[in-house]
């Protein structure tokens, strides 16, 4: 447990201290009865949602008999003191507890979703999120959060895309490296931290039909591919947990697929940290099919290598019997506690168990002003502007009405998984272009999620007749994103549409802020209205962030990370699509792939986000045609600021390997860079494409790069490639 391999968590202690946790693993290890072993691998929810509140004295008494190792779900400190008294003085052996919460996107201080922060593009601004929400959860008590979530998927229709950071594996690893820094910092010891997890392993993406907790049918190619590199830049970066996934994985459930834990994670990886359920995935195998009762799913979830029971409790019945019997080598059992113990050593709990439960703490590091401005850096930066026909930026004479609820829902600019944030701390937008513009002229224009009334519609009219601007809020509620928030059409909720065609009959210039967890199919807003920006769900700070970015105070930067479609038929519409024998764009036959009603292309792309400036991209060199196996190749592109104000780009390099063992796909990203220049500054921006950026799953099933040309091109998006130079990889 010395985070050898590609798992660097044992970095995050140094070498004595390494020591002195494996002395004390070892000594707990001797002294552990087998009930007080699979103790350590119980996790139970003590309030929640999902099921009853635990009464206090059963669960007292279940924690001072050594039968829970972690709990989730535990509310005020006092509360959490308490259960790690019964844990560290009434306990027989005076294990700790984890204190376990699903800390999403920010915990008081709320920041904009995760596909919100990977519209930024910049890993960094996550990593500086995740240091605040681990600073605020921290100190109120968690050690532990379920996050960050690093599925890749290419279906908007699933509710929890809100959690990830979209399509690509590229992108979704390089944010999955900086969430995990944000939360671990650099020495689990500091009462600042939290351990992380990266969830959800794997495949979760991609259940079919974009519906929640369904059947996964992915290859191994595309699990390697398109699945797991994000997983595996989290265990590279020493994240301290990963979560099963729900799904089933060759129709075998991921809490149970020895291949998938023990033969890739634990075997592949090296990884070094524990591995948790999801809420209930290992009794879910009974359903599944795949056990016939709660000894056979004990058993598989142990066999395939996953560690802690997530509420179920399937391992606290069943698991002491099956050791006893010898179905479960104790030695796996041991395996399991020792990482357990492991992670708690990391995270400083042996020394001192009561380091998180300081009220002064507390009060000092939460919702802080500083935590308040880096909440709106980071939503302004996450907006992307889709359209705009000249309308923005609005200047401070404009006479500006407002329409639309959501603009006023303080709990709904939270968005969903925002369980630490209070809607008494979030600045609306309404109130933030109050602050801006003055009293604005409001009306809701519809009850949420999307009901009109010819009342309401005739107020936004009036509204809208009396302005020279009308932002028109519009979009899903948070209670239809997230977990179990799947949707066949995901287009404006109810009749939202309907207010956005009154106004606009009025000839008033309309802007439409998106507020959204997931691409929504806007074809007719697009068609008709001269602007839109997608602002997601903002969090605390959408007020004031969105009145300076619709005033031109700051210059919308952000890039989508996942593609919209036109309509929820085209899914999946992602950048990376596989080359087809017939290509509709290269030819006028009939018999070509195309649809009839609909372009094959998304209405916004992969990438795409547009600017109150210009840029140009020129000069595209490699410093070689051809560079060997094992070195890298540097690729450099000269970007300029056209424009008349300062202003944000990112430089998307992608990537086409032109013939391989296994088709391969149009285009992949492989790099990209964020560059801010004034106007008229230019800059050079140079990569480095090496052999692992070119590598896939091989027809030989090897990860390899293998020789041969390629094509190497840089755009304003997936849809919006500038130039193209071509390289040979040679042996």
């Amino acid at each position: 447990m010395t985070g050898t391999g590609k798992s660097a968590l044992g970095t995050y202690v140094d070498e004595q201290r390494r020591e002195t946790i494996a002395d004390r693993v070892e000594e707990l290890l001797s002294e552990m009865t087998v009930e007080e072993k699979v103790g350590q691998l119980n996790q139970r929810s003590v309030s929640f949602v999902m099921g009853p509140e635990d009464g206090n004295e059963d669960l007292e008494a279940a924690i001072a008999d050594g039968e829970i190792g972690s709990v989730l779900n535990a509310e005020g400190l006092e509360a959490k003191q308490h259960l790690q008294e019964f844990a560290v003085e009434e306990s027989r052996l005076g294990i700790p507890l984890l204190m376990a919460f699903d800390v999403i996107h920010g915990y008081r201080t709320v920041f904009p979703t995760p596909l919100g922060q990977a519209a930024t593009w910049e890993p960094d601004l996550a990593e500086r999120a995740e240091r605040v929400a681990a600073t605020e959860a921290s100190a109120d008590g968690h050690h532990w959060t379920f996050a960050p979530m690093v599925d890749v998927s290419r279906d908007p229709r699933w509710g929890r895309v809100m959690e990830g950071a979209g399509e690509s594996p590229v992108l979704g690893s390089a944010f999955a490296r900086a969430r995990v820094r944000g939360f671990q910092g650099e020495d689990l010891t500091e009462a600042d931290t939290m351990l992380a997890c990266a969830k959800h392993f794997a495949g979760y993406g991609a259940s079919e039909a974009g519906r929640d907790y369904n059947t996964v049918n992915v290859a191994e190619t595309a699990l390697r591919e398109r699945h797991l590199p994000p997983f595996e830049a989290a265990v590279e970066e020493g994240v301290a947990t990963v979560m099963n996934a729900f799904n089933t994985i060759e129709r075998i459930p991921a809490s149970g697929n020895e291949d998938l834990v023990s033969g890739v994670l634990k075997g592949e990886w090296d990884f070094a940290g524990a591995m948790v359920s999801d809420w209930n995935s290992f009794g879910e195998q009974l359903p599944h099919g795949v056990a016939a009762d709660e000894r056979e799913a004990a058993k598989l979830a142990m066999l395939a290598g996953s560690d802690i029971d997530m509420v179920s409790e399937v391992l606290l019945e069943e698991l002491p019997d099956l050791v006893r019997d010898g179905d479960v080598p104790e030695s796996r059992l041991d395996d399991a506690v020792e990482r357990v113990l492991w992670v708690k050593g990391l995270a400083g709990l042996f020394e001192d168990p009561y380091r998180y439960f300081e009220e002064e703490r507390r009060k000092a590091v939460t919702l802080t002003e500083d935590h308040r401005e880096t909440a709106r850096e980071v939503a302004e930066r996450s907006f992307v502007l889709l359209k705009n026909e000249g309308v923005l930026p609005l200047t401070e004479d404009t006479e500006v009405g407002l329409v639309g609820a959501l603009a006023d829902s303080a709990e709904d600019t939270l968005g969903a998984w925002a369980w630490g944030g209070e809607p008494e701390d979030v600045t609306t937008i309404r109130a933030g272009l109050d602050d801006h513009f003055g009293d604005v002229p409001y009306a809701p224009g519809y009850d949420l999620p999307g009901e009109v009334t010819a009342e309401s519609l005739d107020e936004a009219r009036d509204i809208a007749e009396e302005a020279d601007v009308v932002v028109a809020v519009v979009g899903e509620p948070a209670d239809m994103v997230g977990e179990a928030a799947s949707r066949a059409h995901i287009d404006l909720p109810g009749d939202q549409r309907r207010l956005l065609e009154a106004v606009h009959e009025t000839e008033t210039p309309v802007v439409a802020l998106l507020m959204n967890g997931r691409p929504l199919a806007v074809e007719w807003l697009d068609d008709h209205l001269p602007a839109i920006l997608d602002v997601w769900h903002p969090g605390t700070e959408a007020g004031p962030a969105i009145a300076r970015t619709l005033t031109g105070e700051v210059v919308p930067s952000g890039h989508l990370p996942m593609s919209f479609p036109y309509t929820e038929g085209q899914i999946p519409v992602a950048h990376d699509r596989l080359p087809t024998g017939r290509p509709a764009e290269d030819s006028e036959e009939d018999y070509v792939s195309k649809y009839l009603d609909v372009p094959n292309d998304p209405l916004y792309a992969f990438g795409h986000g547009e600017s109150y400036t210009d840029f140009a991209f020129t000069d595209l060199t490699l410093a070689s045609d051809a560079f060997p196996s094992g070195k890298a190749l540097e690729a450099t592109v000269t970007i300029e600021n056209t424009g008349d104000v300062a202003g944000r780009d990112v430089v998307q390099l992608y990537v086409q390997d032109l013939v391989g063992s296994r088709s391969r796909p149009e285009k992949e990203l492989v790099a990209f860079e964020t560059v801010e220049l004034e106007p008229d500054e230019t800059a050079e921006v140079t990569v480095e494409i090496d052999e692992d950026d070119l590598a896939f799953w091989t027809d030989d099933e090897k990860w390899a790069a293998e020789p041969g040309e390629f094509d190497l091109m840089v755009g304003h998006a997936a849809d919006d490639i500038v130039h193209t130079e071509r390289f040979t990889l040679v042996e």
